[in-house]
């Protein structure tokens, strides 16, 4: 079961900008990473499902976090159908989200009170995620839409809460052309974590990228 709801998840993004998207097929290290973006300042935390037994992986990772990242909301990135999303809620995680919008993943993560976000490529697509009750969308992928997408769709449609991943850097003018824009939060993915430096385990390295990451972030959010 999921140790924070819909509204708690919600709110550790918005004081918390910055969404990490992290995949390891070693739960070591990926409990290692957790907890360098924890140390970094981050809340809320997405570990995709791509690899073979990631969801093995997972639970470990929800696990550590509970003893040693009691603040973090674990959620889980890739969902493409129902049963996935339920297996993962099953493993505790606290927010879903998808590369594309499926109604039947809204239904399955309302059912149980998750956050569900949902990768939406155009005004329509983000339109139906919020009629199927997905309070924040997804704006994927953020490199090819940029943050003219963002800034165009909220212009009729002011009420939308918008996350922006791919492409997405932790460069202080990168994050404030998203943020300016109007995004509610981004998530990033290898631009935050460099091989190199997971090889080498320079977790401090990735604790500054994030604290940094946060700061500039929260520096140019429009808070609602």
């Amino acid at each position: 079961m999921a140790r924070f709801d819909k509204l708690t998840v919600l709110l550790k993004i918005r004081q918390t900008p910055v969404v990490p998207v992290f995949y390891h097929s070693d739960a070591a290290t990926a409990c290692q990473v957790l907890k360098a973006c924890y140390d970094g300042g981050i809340r809320a935390f997405e570990f995709t499902n791509r690899g073979d037994f990631a969801h093995e992986v997972f639970a470990e990772v929800v696990k550590f976090a509970a003893r040693e990242c009691p603040e973090m909301a674990i959620g889980v990135g890739s969902v493409t159908e129902p049963a996935t999303a339920a297996l993962y809620i099953q493993l505790g995680a606290c927010f879903v989200v998808g590369p594309l919008f499926n109604p039947d993943v809204a239904r399955t993560c309302n059912r149980r009170g998750i956050a569900y976000t949902p990768g939406c490529g155009s005004v329509s697509e983000v339109g139906f995620a919020q009629e199927a009750g997905c309070d924040l969308c997804k704006v994927f992928p953020g490199d090819v839409l940029g943050p003219k997408f963002v800034k165009g769709l909220l212009a009729p449609m002011p009420w939308s809460k918008l996350m922006v991943t791919g492409g997405v850097e932790p460069s202080a003018e990168n994050l404030e052309a998203w943020f300016s824009a109007g995004v509610f939060c981004v998530g990033m993915g290898s631009k935050l974590f460099p091989k190199d430096r997971i090889a080498a385990e320079d977790w401090e390295y990735i604790s500054d990228k994030c604290r940094e990451a946060v700061s500039v972030a929260r520096r140019h959010q429009k808070m609602a």
